[in-house]
């Protein structure tokens, strides 16, 4: 007996766990083959052995050993073969291991994956299943994402739209109509045939053909129009297996023409409504013009506004909302004099009504009588409009026949025209209706028609003997039959002869039913041979496609860009495409050790194997020692880090040995001068494990930091949220964010992104029931506030309280600072994570609200009525709360101007509404509001000019927003002119006298308020003695910052009293120097005395 035997006879004894988690393949390989076997000897589905095995799946699919992997597949089949229903718990799990480690493999193990997936569905987990197939045709390999396409095409082709629904499939496609890989766009094509089989081509076109390019538009609609026949399930999921029999092959069928039976089973019907997303058009009518336009005395507008609502009311599914406003204002425009405007307004309801069904009921209920009532009008457009809306509302389940007959007052309208349609009406919504509804309702209908039937019109005589046929043949004549005894012989002929003659239109006979594509392809519940159809075989041209020679290497060349290995002839294309690509390959062990050549000792690396802990941790030691003997890391960092990653492992137990692994991560991320960010994804999982525990912590914690300066820190942020939040172990949280505390205080936030770091901490970290994992968050979040400053505050305002007020703690122990802060560490590689451009000199998010400054708001803050004018004041404010008070100027200089005009309203109230939304766009936009805000500075300050204080003090209280982003410098000249301007009262200029003097009581040298020289000697021979105060009190500021000598150069602008008065204010601050009076030569020096100055006339 050889070795390999002894190995595997000795495994045998092994429990089923750890024979098919072996390290060693073969043992791993007959595991899953005996598992195999078991299964499929097992023959009641609720054997205890079936339990044991479904959770075993989720590990041996995801193999790294390709031929491992395979037969793992195998026991899988076999295992869900012999399952039921109650397998379907590990579905999900056992998916997803599959489309991330079997879609890519040889093309036998993508054909046993695909197997798995259909069987799944036979066990019930089409969700799952579905679930799955989203994260498939995710794959940035396109070789993965056309056998889940295939697998999606062959489930809905066996299975039926009854078991996998097409609406997920529907929301997958658009996104893989514009895939890079033509055979992926082509499968896509097969998948949507497929569907039109199933729910119809109608269906798919409206959903699916406004997403296409225009060129696959018209490759796919000379496809869809060979598309003939019903779709019919092949194959039944497993609980139905057994309570009918199979039924027989139809392929002969198909051929000779449908059979009776076949005919008779009538596949599902789907409503197209149902596969639809519902789409909210109450917000985009809000930027339309509507409810102006409706107001409006001209028809044309009148009718360009509800057009425009009709427009969005055409779309097939409408989210539910408060339409009521809505409905009262079509209501009205339902009896406008206008017939274009009435015929567009009842089609609106009528779009409204498909649109929302049965939330538009409460809203049709009231408008039925109206429109009834309307039906008097004789234009034919207007009555075609009327019974169109009325069938959609009917149509549309807005109301049953029980509703209609509470407003059946309409057949006593005194206009015969009425009567009739309405009459008329009431027949199509019985004839549309079932049997078991009319046989509830029908005595209440009869009485109305036999009372109409002695009407004195023959329109509405015959209108009501055509409901009464409609009854007849729907409910039987027996419930008629004494109600109509008090017909007359000539009416009960009449009403014979319509009851022969009414077609049965609900008695259509069914088409032929043709099996699906995919009919051919069943697979029997026994375990058939499987026969694989791709969904691009749906194609005409597919024929074509299959026939042309495979692509030369030249061809191929891009495509092999995502490929790992390749010439080196294609570096320079492929050099862009691997910068981007971090998320590495597979690799088994036996390739990993054949890569590594003599690289490393081969004893070493059987020594790491061993199941003695002072044999690994002398062979780490000697790892270690060899790696840092190494020249140059470069070209083998990659093979070395996988090597790590498996073998000690992050499995491994002894913490010395982990150290030491992580030492060896830690010596070649600082030593080699590119360090791959695919080999941090390789490793990240297992250092942020060991960052959770206390012995391998502070190791951890410094492979990391040196990671950062490697690839930058921002990209391990980005990758640490998932495993963190994802992580079943707390610690691994809690101890991440305090090594993410750390790195901010190292490397600072130009390289994070701030914006998904503050989401995290919110959303993930606060919200924590782990104190440890809180407290964490608190402390980074603080450390954060060091860079950024209180704007921090604007993102974290609606957590609790309580969070809150401890964050002011940490606030606190950690004052703003901003760029003095310098980074301890710095990154050697490019990060692409550096803040955004968006961002402020923060490094906080600034939200563009270009798009959300629509015309309509623009024109809102125009309107003639003050309640909109306030609303849209207020949507301004509701703009800046959503972006969190951080915008970018763009597209603002519109707005600014709209808000001017509100600076000189006649409403008080909208005047401080405006001041404050200014004042609030001020602190969210910053240093660029100078640029955006067109002079608006110069209209604010007139505000002060109001009697009322509290105007003022909103007007001051602007004047400090406006500060906080803009340097006094740059609003001297407006306050200038402001201070100069007669139509400023006295109040108003002693107020922004003591706003300048508080302003500058803080600086120390200011030039620039040398300007306020004039103004300020001119307020100092006011007539108010308030003005004269502040104005004095502010000209000793001006002359502390500015300085006594420039003061003294530029009085030559001072004249008279003023000028006396300014020269008597200088002496406590120096002598005067004669370059003044040499420049002055009309004052002599004693005009300084105070005597003279008496003497001094005001001037003017």
């Amino acid at each position: 007996m050889s070795e390999d035997e002894k190995l595997l006879k000795e495994a045998k004894k092994l429990p089923w766990e750890d024979r098919l988690t072996h390290k060693n393949w073969k043992i791993r390989n007959d595991a899953n083959i005996d598992l195999a076997s078991v299964c499929e000897s097992v023959s009641d589905p609720k054997d205890q052995r079936l339990r044991e095995f479904g959770s075993f799946f989720r590990k041996t699919v995801a193999d790294s050993n390709a031929p491992v992997q395979e037969k793992a597949l195998d026991a899988l089949i076999a295992y869900l073969r012999a399952a039921d229903a109650d397998a379907g718990r590990y579905a999900k799990e056992v998916c997803d291991a599959i489309v991330a480690k079997c879609l890519t493999g040889r093309p036998k193990t993508v054909e046993k994956a695909q197997i798995v997936f259909l069987l799944w569905v036979e066990l019930e987990a089409a969700e799952a299943f579905l679930d799955a197939m989203e994260k498939a045709i995710k794959n940035k390999v396109a070789k993965a994402v056309v056998p889940a396409i295939d697998v999606m095409f062959q489930a809905l082709s066996e299975f039926g739209s009854k078991i996998v629904p097409p609406k997920r499939i529907l929301k997958m496609l658009p996104e893989l109509f514009d895939h890079q890989d033509q055979n992926v766009r082509a499968s896509s094509k097969g998948l949507t045939l497929e569907l039109c089989r199933w729910i119809g081509k109608e269906p798919v076109k409206s959903i699916l053909f406004e997403k296409m390019r225009d060129t696959m538009k018209k490759e796919l609609e000379v496809e869809v129009a060979n598309v003939s026949g019903i779709a019919k399930p092949t194959r039944k999921i497993r609980s139905e297996q057994d309570k009918e029999p199979e039924p027989e092959a139809v392929s002969e069928n198909v051929a000779s023409g449908a059979t009776e039976e076949l005919a008779a089973d009538v596949p599902q019907e789907i409503d197209e409504y149902e596969l639809v997303d519902p789409v909210d058009i109450l917000t985009p009518l809000e930027k339309t013009g509507f409810w102006e336009g409706v107001k409006s005395s001209k028809w044309s507008e009148r009718k360009e506004a509800v057009s425009e609502l009709k427009k969005l009311a055409s779309t097939m599914r409408i989210a539910p909302g408060d339409f009521s406003e809505i409905c009262r204002t079509l209501k009205k425009l339902i009896i406008d004099i206008n017939i274009a405007v009435a015929v567009e307004a009842i089609q609106t309801l009528g779009n409204l009504a498909k649109g929302l069904r049965t939330h538009f009921s409460g809203n049709s209920r009231m408008l039925l009588p109206v429109l009834l009532d309307k039906l008097k009008e004789k234009k034919p457009t207007l009555t075609d409009a009327l019974m169109q809306s009325l069938q959609a509302m009917h149509k549309s389940n807005c109301f049953g026949l029980g509703e209609i007959v509470e407003g059946m007052v309409a057949v006593k309208n005194k206009v015969p025209l009425v009567r009739s349609l309405t009459l008329n009406w009431v027949t199509w919504c019985i004839e549309t209706n079932n049997k078991a509804t009319m046989l509830k309702v029908h005595k209440d209908y009869v009485s109305i028609c036999m009372e109409c039937l002695n009407d004195g019109t023959p329109e509405v005589r015959d209108a009501a003997f055509s409901a009464l046929a409609a009854i007849a043949k729907m409910v039987g004549m027996r419930p008629l039959e004494k109600p109509l005894e008090k017909l007359d012989d000539v009416r009960k002929k009449k009403l014979s002869e319509l009851i022969g003659g009414v077609t049965g239109e609900h008695s259509t006979a069914p088409g032929a039913v043709l099996p699906s594509a995919g009919s051919m392809l069943s697979i029997e519940a026994s375990g058939g041979p499987f026969i694989k159809r791709s969904a691009a075989s749906m194609l005409t041209a597919k024929k074509a496609i299959s026939a042309a020679p495979p692509p030369t290497k030249k061809a191929v060349s891009a495509k092999s860009a995502t490929n790992k290995k390749t010439d080196s002839g294609h570096s320079k294309v492929l050099k862009p495409v691997e910068q981007e690509d971090v998320e590495p390959s597979e690799m088994s062990m036996e390739e990993i050790e054949s890569r590594l050549g003599s690289l490393i000792q081969s004893e070493t690396i059987n020594q790491l194997k061993s199941a003695v802990w002072k044999e690994r941790l002398e062979a780490i030691v000697a790892l270690k020692e060899q790696v840092e003997s190494l020249g140059n890391l470069d070209q083998s960092v990659e093979i070395l880090i996988r090597l790590l990653c498996v073998l000690p492992g992050w499995n491994e137990k002894n913490v010395q040995v982990q150290q030491q692994a992580l030492d060896i991560i830690t010596y070649i991320a600082s030593t080699t001068s590119k360090f791959p960010k695919s080999c941090v994804v390789l490793s990240l999982l297992g250092i942020s494990e060991r960052i959770a525990d206390i012995k391998t912590r502070s190791h951890a914690m410094k492979c990391l930091t040196t990671c950062s300066e490697a690839v930058g820190p921002g990209f391990i942020f980005e990758r640490l949220y998932k495993i963190m939040k994802d992580h079943k172990n707390p610690k691994v949280l809690s101890e991440g964010l305090m090594w993410m505390v750390s790195a901010v205080e190292d490397f600072g936030i130009s390289h994070i992104k701030l914006k998904d770091l503050i989401d995290f901490c919110k959303d993930v970290g606060l919200q924590s029931s782990a104190a440890a994992t809180r407290n964490a968050t608190l402390k980074l979040i603080g450390s954060l506030h060091k860079f950024v400053g209180p704007d921090i505050k604007l993102f974290l305002s609606d957590v609790k309280p309580a969070l809150l007020t401890a964050l002011d703690a940490e606030y606190e122990k950690n004052p703003f600072e901003g760029s003095s802060v310098v980074p301890k560490k710095t990154v050697k590689a490019v990060d692409s994570t550096l803040s955004s451009a968006a961002g402020g000199v923060d490094g906080l998010p600034r939200e563009d609200i270009s798009e959300k400054i629509t015309p309509t708001l623009l024109k809102g803050l125009e309107s003639s009525d003050w309640k909109i004018r306030l609303e849209s004041i207020e949507s301004v404010n509701k703009i800046l709360e959503e972006a969190n008070k951080r915008i970018q100027p763009n597209g603002t200089g519109e707005l600014f101007g709209a808000l001017r005009g509100r600076l000189h309203d006649s409403n008080k109230n909208l005047i401080m509404a405006t001041l404050s939304t200014i004042s609030a766009l001020a602190i969210a936009m910053g240093q660029p509001l100078e640029k955006s805000s067109k002079g608006i500075l110069s209209d604010l300050l007139k505000c002060l000019s109001d009697n009322k204080k509290q105007m003022r003090e909103c007007t001051l209280s602007t004047l400090d927003a406006w500060l906080s982003a803009v340097n006094l410098d740059k609003m001297i000249p407006y306050v200038t002119a402001a201070l100069i301007d007669t139509k400023i009262g006295a109040d108003g200029r002693k107020d922004l006298f003591e706003w300048l003097s508080k302003q500058l009581v803080g600086l120390n040298d200011f030039p620039d308020a040398v300007h306020l020289l004039k103004p300020v000697s001119s307020a100092m021979t006011d007539k108010s003695a308030d003005v004269r105060k502040t104005a004095e009190t502010c000209f000793g500021e001006v002359v502390r910052v500015c300085g006594y000598e420039m003061v003294s150069r530029n009085l030559k602008d001072i004249q008279g009293s003023a000028l006396a008065i300014v020269l008597e204010r200088l002496k406590p601050f120096g002598s005067f120097q004669g370059s003044f009076e040499s420049g002055r030569p009309a004052i002599s020096a004693t005009s300084s005395n105070k005597n003279s100055l008496k003497a001094v006339k005001p001037n003017g």
